[in-house]
């Protein structure tokens, strides 16, 4: 069972923060909740999944009976009683198979962790002066990490829509549809 103030309120923010992004940038596709068949032995189920299309040269593919195969880009999770385990054994199976990054919102500390993976490790990102994240893999989706701990939804979707305006996303959505 999962807590409305600790997972599912968190989670929905998320998931409004990636979807317009999604939405705005055709090649790149997100999913909710889905089982990620990363090798042999894992099969997580992440919160949220943001994923380069396979035809767009993305590191997934989905499968013949429709499960994502393959390391997302982009995974994140909502961290309650699950944080041990999310900062641990979840994060060594994402980095030794190649996602990217990896954030969680660590619910009880209302903190959120940003990793990118540089060199076979991940290397943890801090905010900016202004208090955002930039994505390493998906430009123009940046993070205003104190709006979206305090709800401040509109803060958050002001900032990734702005950058959806830039020339470096632009080039990227073109990079994409190649």
């Amino acid at each position: 069972m999962r807590r409305h103030e600790q997972h599912g309120k968190p989670h929905s923010r998320v998931i409004i923060w990636l979807k317009v992004y999604q939405s705005l940038t055709a090649g790149v596709d997100l999913s909710i909740e889905p089982t990620v068949r990363l090798d042999l032995d894992n099969e997580p189920q992440p919160d949220a999944v943001l994923f380069i299309e396979a035809d767009a040269g993305g590191q997934t593919r989905l499968s013949s009976d429709g499960y994502i195969e393959g390391s997302p880009e982009l995974i994140v999770e909502i961290a309650a009683s699950s944080v041990a385990i999310d900062r641990s054994s979840k994060k060594q199976v994402y980095r030794r198979n190649g996602v990217l990054e990896y954030v969680i919102w660590q619910s009880y500390e209302n903190q959120i962790e940003w990793f990118r993976l540089i060199d076979g490790e991940y290397q943890l990102l801090s905010p900016d002066a202004d208090g955002i994240i930039r994505s390493g893999v998906f430009p123009g989706l940046w993070l205003a990490v104190e709006a979206l701990l305090n709800n401040q939804m509109v803060q958050v979707l002001d900032v990734v829509q702005a950058e959806l305006k830039s020339l470096e996303h632009t080039t990227f959505v073109s990079q994409l549809q190649k």
